[in-house]
């Protein structure tokens, strides 16, 4: 074998070892923290704000019908979409490497397809455009991602995922809150924010560097590749499964309760709707402020102590503690001790989230594509909650709620310590 072909072999075995790399990746921290930043807010901002003005402008009063669909819709194509670009970037082979190309080209496209909402007329267009961007959104979410196991040895993936989830955090509650004074003008936010989601992709990619992927090894497209890079994980995946239903669990078991907070302020609490609008931006404030900074708090925290597992099972115990106190109260102030509470549990979540995921991951060489099946349950979770909220509440009244979302989180907590790859 010559020195070139033995580098090549170095170079791309899937993954870094802690021996190779002695320090943090810094560049790839900042990186991720714009890049997640960069699709994550002008989504927010556009989907919770944006959207459902301009549906009320085309609809009116048929916007809550209009809104499902593009909810249904937009989660069936992310959810496909997600797995499909993730492997089509870990079989990429480029100057640029394997995620540039993706990261780069899917935030150009999911920028100028927002555009597109500004002159849609229909509501079978709106569909298809919001779908549209939906795809090439996620062409760069599953490939960013996957950038924490190319390039961060697992020494380092409490920090780097750190800067991952500060830039989700941000972008969460950031979007909303730079597309809030556009409600009146809808155009004018929405090409503010798509400019925005153009620039992330380039900006991460000139950030990260990412090397050549031409030298790395590649195949004939066989049934057994496309088994390999497009369909779930079936070997070596215990903890891998594992560790996506204790996601799902816990995403669920915040959003069972987060996802109706309006009518448990208005309907059990008694609040008018004033009142409870007041409640809501305070509740939302304690979380944001919680989340990011036990974000910051929990990743060099997991790095010392060397458990991932450790703040997840923590997160478990928060969320389902915070989410038990509106049981024991109908006074609203208890929601701002439910969001203080759940806030530090999710801060610890995702400060090492990200870094379980990669360590379980089955194979390094679909990382991308298995961590873009992973963050199905982000989105489940996320989706099957309020649906939960909706059924408990249906037969047990909210005194049924609190306790359900407690089971989920603590069940979700258990799985995590089943998980024997990681500490």
């Amino acid at each position: 074998m010559s020195n070139e072909t033995a580098t090549a072999a170095v170079a791309w075995k899937g993954t870094v070892s802690d021996d190779e790399q002695s320090k943090a990746p810094l560049n790839v921290g900042v990186a991720l923290i714009l890049g997640v930043l960069l699709w994550m807010g002008p989504y927010m901002g556009v989907n919770g704000v944006l959207l459902p003005a301009r549906v009320a402008q085309l609809v009116g009063d048929q916007k809550a019908t209009v809104l499902a669909l593009l909810s249904t819709s937009a989660m069936i194509v992310a959810a496909i979409a997600n797995i499909v670009f993730g492997a089509l970037s870990d079989l990429t082979r480029s100057r640029w490497g394997r995620r540039t190309p993706w990261i780069v080209c899917g935030a150009v496209l999911s920028g100028l397809t927002l555009l597109l909402l500004n002159v849609v007329t229909s509501v079978p267009v709106l569909v298809a455009v919001w779908c549209l961007y939906q795809l090439f959104l996620n062409a760069v979410v599953a490939p960013l991602i996957a950038v924490l196991a190319d390039r961060v040895a697992p020494k380092n993936r409490g920090m780097i995922t750190s800067f991952y989830a500060l830039g989700y955090s941000v972008g969460i509650y950031g979007g909303q809150m730079v597309a809030a004074p556009f409600v009146k003008n809808v155009s004018g936010g929405i090409v503010i924010l798509a400019i925005a989601a153009m620039v992330g992709g380039p900006l991460a990619a000139v950030l990260m560097r990412e090397k050549s992927s031409l030298d790395m090894p590649k195949g004939e497209f066989t049934w057994k590749i496309f088994a390999q890079h497009f369909a779930f994980p079936t070997k070596n995946c215990r903890d891998y499964y594992l560790a996506l239903v204790a996601k799902f669990l816990i995403v669920a078991a915040k959003f069972t309760v987060a996802g109706v907070q309006l009518y448990i302020l208005t309907d059990y609490m008694k609040q008018t709707a004033d009142g409870a609008s007041g409640y809501l931006k305070i509740i939302n404030l304690c979380m944001m402020v919680t989340a990011i900074g036990m974000t910051l708090i929990a990743a060099p925290v997991s790095d010392r102590i060397g458990s991932r597992k450790l703040p997840v099972v923590a997160c478990a115990v928060f969320v389902a503690a915070g989410s038990l106190v509106p049981f024991f109260s109908a006074n609203p102030s208890v929601m701002i001790a439910f969001a203080l509470l759940v806030g530090i549990g999710m801060g610890m979540f995702n400060a090492v989230d990200q870094a379980l995921n990669v360590d379980v991951l089955p194979d390094p060489d679909t990382a991308a594509k298995d961590l873009g099946i992973i963050n199905l349950a982000n989105t489940g979770g996320q989706v099957v909650g309020p649906v939960v909220a909706a059924s408990v509440i249906a037969v047990w009244g909210y005194q049924g709620l609190f306790p359900i979302s407690a089971c989920f989180a603590i069940v979700g907590g258990i799985l995590i310590l089943f998980i024997k790859k990681v500490k």
